[in-house]
């Protein structure tokens, strides 16, 4: 997993396979919390998601709400994807194909003074 600062307003992370991911997620919730920014979540490394998952996004999500924060995620395999629709999580979580259309998505609502 890597998380980078993209800018004052905007984390961006780079999700690994499970196991890892379920852990990668409570450190973006520990983050979240002492910083709150709006997140992009990429998936691309993703095969699959579980329930343990799944709660642990959703965790995530009402932090992100709790500090006026969106997350956006990305670049979702097809298979992970349906997984989300069978979960209701795509009704949840705002979701693009790639990674320039998820930091476009956040950027173009930010103030002009926060914009990277």
């Amino acid at each position: 997993m890597s998380i980078q600062d993209w800018s004052n307003e905007i984390m961006v992370v780079e999700l690994a396979e499970d196991p890892l991911f379920t852990d990668e997620l409570a450190s973006v919730m520990v983050r979240l919390r002492e910083q709150p920014k709006h997140l992009v979540l990429n998936f691309s490394a993703v095969g699959f998601v579980n329930s343990a998952n799944a709660a642990r996004l959703l965790r995530l999500r009402k932090i992100a709400i709790e500090h006026k924060r969106r997350i956006v995620i990305c670049d979702v395999d097809p298979q992970v994807w349906g997984v989300f629709m069978v979960m209701g999580l795509d009704k949840l979580f705002e979701h693009t194909d790639d990674m320039a259309t998820a930091l476009a998505t956040l950027q173009m609502n930010l103030p002009n003074s926060a914009r990277h």
